[in-house]
């Protein structure tokens, strides 16, 4: 992973669709889990770094679609995974219980199988775990390799001797048992269980008086119906439980030094395993990236050294999902910036939010590793990224929606430094159209004398004026034919028109003169949904 440092916010990683994209990807084990949430991203002058990372996910991708069912056997050992870290640590502060080195025994046995599977794919070195198998064998002395665990006889030779004698023991207080069993069968008549003990119901008055005068026989248990009674030890039986006493303490105490020993092993070994869970958590993240990218049509972009921003036929990933789940068809974009600044124009239909935040997904998932939703990418890393949108959590503190953008914008021109990628939408909206051109046009003088790739939404016509500017349009509703278009929407109701304005819309962008004419797609749209001819007419009058 790449050095430590800041690129994007909490805001310009949510609204670019990083997070989407985060939360979607589905990755398995608790290490894998901890390293996508400490996942840090490329910056200038770690080009190399960030190519190797594509290539790491190029060649999982290549093993998905090769070696499908080792892939899914990887997938079910990786969904077995605990995170024993805490229990490795402690291994070399304190003795290891039986079930925690019987956790760690199955670790090992998760990661000979993963390390046995890598190895099988040619997965890259970087995702194949250290053998393990010196510590298995001490866990395992027997070489079962079964998932359970215990602490064997033959991992000492005093335990093994001790509880024998504890065994001989049972045995001789068992036959003790069962003799006087016997003799209270043939003199009373009293039949024992298999537990030694007999239950009497309260109303057989004759038989528990009889078996109170019995000194072998004790009451252990009653309730509102029933007594129990329970053979009482024999001298004989007492003294053999004294001798098996002492030597279950000190089966106990061997045991613990059993236990001891192997914590010391564990920790012996315990960067080696530490290590592995690090590895397992790489694959792991590595793998559901692959898939991801393999899912959703993703693929590895270029990384050069200018700084630039350039894709073909991009696709927002979070908004598509909408669109599908609607039954609609998403509109790829394409579009390529440089240093400088570039404004989008176009109605408010017209989806230059989405162009915005497309360009600043496809930059930051590929500073962050990922393969980018796009035919073809071509990136150069920012040192900054942060996009400057509608912010209910300021309104929330009390800024109106004005305000809100002014900090926010005073933030990015605070932190933006050399390669910096800022993205702006429909700036100044919010405030007197005189003032809002005004500011508008001010804050691109300052990014034009930037190194800064500066993209911006606008609605304000004279901002694109400048030869300095790029000025991108969205199509709109330029090509479409109107009458099939009044035709479709005549008898559709309200939610439905909005859905056919919106089916009929090209949302791709075309680069156009400075001086060119904004499209009046707002007219139009607004004709179309109802709005009284006089308004549209008036309006018309006004802009010419």
């Amino acid at each position: 992973m790449a050095v430590a440092g800041r690129l994007a916010n909490i805001k310009t990683r949510k609204e670019t669709g990083l997070e989407y994209v985060v939360s979607a990807l589905e990755i398995i084990t608790p290490f894998g889990k901890k390293l996508i949430k400490e996942q840090k991203p490329f910056f200038p002058g770690q080009e190399g770094d960030l190519r190797e990372e594509f290539a790491r996910t190029e060649r999982m991708m290549e093993i998905a679609s090769q070696y499908k069912q080792e892939v899914n056997v990887l997938r079910e050992c990786l969904m077995l995974i605990k995170d024993n870290t805490f229990t490795i640590e402690r291994s070399g502060k304190s003795i290891l219980s039986t079930v925690e080195i019987f956790e760690l025994k199955t670790l090992l046995l998760l990661m000979g199988k993963i390390r046995s599977v890598a190895v099988e794919c040619n997965a890259p070195e970087d995702f194949v775990p250290a053998d393990t198998e010196e510590l298995l064998d001490i866990l395992d002395p027997d070489g079962e390799r079964l998932n359970t665990f215990y602490i064997y006889d033959v991992f000492s030779e005093k335990l093994a001797r001790l509880r024998k004698e504890k065994k001989e023991l049972e045995t001789a207080i068992r036959r003790e048992q069962k003799l006087r069993k016997k003799e209270l069968k043939e003199e009373f008549g009293i039949v024992l269980t298999p537990k030694f003990d007999i239950t009497l119901s309260k109303s057989d008055d004759r038989r528990i008086k009889m078996i109170e005068e019995i000194s072998d026989l004790r009451r252990s248990d009653e309730d509102y119906v029933s007594v129990t009674y329970s053979l009482a030890p024999t001298d004989e039986v007492n003294e053999l439980i004294k001798k098996m006493d002492i030597v279950a303490a000190e089966t106990e105490d061997e045991e613990e030094k059993v236990r001891e020993r192997l914590s010391k092993e564990i920790a012996e070994r315990g960067e080696l395993l530490l290590e592995n869970c690090r590895i397992v958590g790489a694959l792991d993240v590595t793998l559901a990236k692959a898939l991801f990218a393999k899912a959703n049509n993703c693929v590895k972009p270029e990384i050069v050294s200018e700084h630039i921003v350039e894709f073909e036929n991009g696709r927002h990933l979070q908004v598509e999902e909408i669109v599908k789940r609607k039954g609609g068809e998403y509109c790829p974009i394409s579009i390529s910036l440089r240093d400088g600044v570039t404004c989008i124009t176009g109605a408010n239909m017209g989806g230059k939010t989405v162009s915005l935040k497309l360009a600043g997904m496809v930059a930051v998932l590929a500073q962050y590793g990922f393969f980018v939703p796009c035919e073809s990418a071509r990136i150069g890393l920012s040192s900054f990224m942060q996009i400057l949108i509608g912010d209910s959590q300021s309104i929330e503190r009390g800024l109106s929606s004005f305000g809100s953008e002014m900090e926010e914008l005073k933030e990015i021109m605070d932190n933006a430094r050399d390669r910096s990628l800022i993205l702006i939408d429909e700036i100044a909206s919010g405030t007197n159209p005189v003032e809002g051109l005004a500011l508008t046009k001010s804050i691109v003088d300052y990014l034009k004398s930037k190194e800064y790739i500066s993209l911006i939404t606008t609605h304000f016509e004279r901002v694109t004026e400048d030869e300095d500017v790029v000025n991108m349009q969205v199509k709109g509703l330029a090509d479409v034919d109107f009458d099939m278009l009044n035709r479709e929407i005549r008898y559709a109701n309200r939610k439905e028109r909005i859905e056919i304005i919106r089916k009929y819309m090209d949302f791709r962008l075309a680069k156009v003169d400075s001086n060119s004419e904004i499209p009046k797609d707002a007219l139009n749209i607004a004709k179309m949904l109802g709005i009284d001819r006089e308004i549209i007419e008036n309006a018309k009058k006004y802009i010419n």
